[in-house]
């Protein structure tokens, strides 16, 4: 049930003195994009008036095919509690639509809105709770960001120790204006990172909440002199930023991963949605974890999960069950990081649990012991293989995966590896200070 109409919206925009709109939508890559209006042209955006040039978004249209429409979804509508109190600005996310009235397939939120149309049909609702997870750095003198950071802070600390306090504090409060229900926040593993951690939600509806909180988080480290980044690895040798996804499939209003009577109190779903995330997660790698930089966090040593296998009592394997049951049951997928797109991370997501539900797909045993410390013929034993280990590699994997391909679609699937491609080969022909370092004196 919708929470907001037409009228409500119009309004909410009078009597909260909103001067500006601005109608957001995210591109292929997870870039949030918006184009401002002023409260008289509001009635006709609701109309789905708002048009935009769509060959100017990259991976979006070519020239010849660029007109775009914006539909706004209403319940989206919130207002900015950093703007000024008088002429307020508020936001209202859009799906994308053609002149003829069709879905976008390039929207990732329609590709999302698809695979939960699917889970409906199933008589599944998808409820995601994510972790995100960033660094707080220093601007320099022009304002632009560093990597550099005073603090030395670590899992749990606290003020004087952690710098970033009062601007966590903020982004809290900020984030509670605008309607999010946070759960906790603390300082991370490593220097300078930190974790705030919603409720959670539908799977769109959480999708647009981590767009609104990264744009939070931003707009409130800027306040504070501090630069937001949800870089994987921004920094070598200490821990990357990874953005956990905990998930739970409900129907008729009950979590339907419990079952009392399992020794490991999961249903047969459970088993088998994670069963299909295990068949499916190399190929939907270049999709949770988009960039060259994400496979920096992914390599041994930081606590970084990177073997395939599941558990419910450690937190080495890439997916872990919480103790929680009851209607707490959830299985959390650990590989994702914060520089993914979240609409199609959390597609690729349910695509992948709800293969494994149809096809009855079983997970192989449970890991018991600690993965990062087993040798690797015990891994081959037990038929523990690796996540892909570059952006080339996991472009490869999806490439392989036909059920992923389909899911995101054959307009974003082709503009999206084409892209992903091209990264690789500019990494790749790059001369780095290291290489520098390493080789110039020598040869």
């Amino acid at each position: 049930m919708s929470k907001y109409t037409k009228k409500d919206i119009i309004r909410l925009v009078e009597e909260e003195d909103v001067e500006f709109i601005r109608l957001q939508f995210t591109d292929m890559f997870g870039t949030m994009k918006n184009v401002a209006i002023t409260s008289n042209q509001l009635e006709k955006a609701l109309e789905n008036g708002c048009m935009f040039d769509g060959s100017s978004i990259e991976g979006f249209v070519r020239i010849e095919e660029s007109d775009m429409y914006l539909y706004p979804d209403l319940d989206t509508f919130a207002i900015f509690p950093w703007r000024p109190q008088q002429g307020k600005v508020a936001r209202i996310i859009c799906d994308v639509y053609r002149p003829d009235g069709k879905p976008f397939a390039g929207d990732p939120r329609y590709v999302l809105r698809r695979v939960v149309e699917e889970a409906k049909e199933m008589g599944y609702t998808l409820n995601v709770g994510p972790e995100c997870e960033f660094f707080l750095f220093h601007t320099d003198d022009d304002g632009q960001p560093t990597t550099i950071s005073h603090e030395k802070a670590g899992y749990f600390d606290l003020g004087p120790i952690d710098l970033g306090e009062n601007a966590r504090r903020d982004m809290v409060l900020t984030l509670e204006d605008m309607g999010f229900e946070i759960e906790a926040s603390h300082h991370e593993a490593a220097p300078a990172q930190h974790e705030i951690d919603f409720k959670y939600d539908e799977a769109i509806a959480t999708a647009d909440n981590i767009m609104t909180f990264k744009l939070a988080v931003k707009t409130i480290a800027k306040r504070h002199g501090l630069f937001a980044s949800f870089m994987p690895k921004p920094k070598y040798g200490i821990n990357g930023s990874g953005m956990h996804i905990n998930m739970s499939l409900e129907k008729d209003g009950k979590n339907i991963f419990f079952d009392e009577n399992d020794q490991m109190q999961l249903s047969k779903e459970a088993y088998y949605f994670i069963g299909g995330i295990m068949e499916h997660v190399k190929g939907m790698t270049a999709i949770t974890n988009p960039l060259v930089n994400s496979y920096k966090r992914l390599v041994p040593g930081y606590e970084a999960p990177i073997y395939i296998a599941w558990s419910a009592t450690n937190r080495s394997p890439l997916i872990r069950i919480p103790a929680a049951r009851g209607e707490g049951t959830r299985v959390e997928l650990r590989c994702p990081d914060p520089s993914a797109n979240p609409y199609l991370a959390l597609a690729v997501c349910l695509a992948a649990g709800l293969d494994g539900i149809r096809k009855q797909i079983m997970p192989p045993a449970a890991v018991v012991k600690n993965v990062y410390e087993m040798r690797l013929d015990e891994k081959k034993a037990e038929g523990i293989e690796a996540l892909p280990a570059t952006l080339s590699e996991a472009v490869e994997e999806l490439e392989k995966d036909e059920y992923i391909l389909e899911v995101l679609g054959e307009h974003i699937s082709r503009n999206y590896i084409a892209a992903k491609r091209t990264e690789w080969a500019e990494y790749t022909s790059q001369v780095t200070d290291w290489e520098i370092e390493q080789y110039l004196y020598k040869i």
